[in-house]
């Protein structure tokens, strides 16, 4: 994957994103609730992790030709290590 295609895939996963944290505050607001916030916001914690596992992918793709494989591997330890630890 080209860094173009890697870099427009990322910028797109970051927009659909904030689009779904945007309607998750206007649901809270809406739901006028506490409880109900608290569970969009279990929601939201959700899609949270699974954006900054996508959008690192979409970026080590476009890196991978020109990172050494070592170094590679140890930015994808590191967000797994991040996913998981918020998980």
């Amino acid at each position: 994957m080209d860094e173009g295609h890697a870099l427009s895939g990322m910028v797109a996963l970051r927009l659909i994103s904030s689009l779904i944290e945007l309607t998750g505050a206007l649901l809270m607001w809406r739901a006028g609730a506490v409880r109900a916030a608290l569970q969009v916001n279990a929601l939201l914690g959700l899609v949270g992790p699974m954006i900054l596992l996508l959008v690192s992918t979409f970026g080590l793709l476009g890196l991978a030709g020109q990172v050494s494989p070592g170094k590679l591997v140890l930015v994808v330890t590191g967000v797994l290590l991040i996913f998981f630890g918020v998980t």
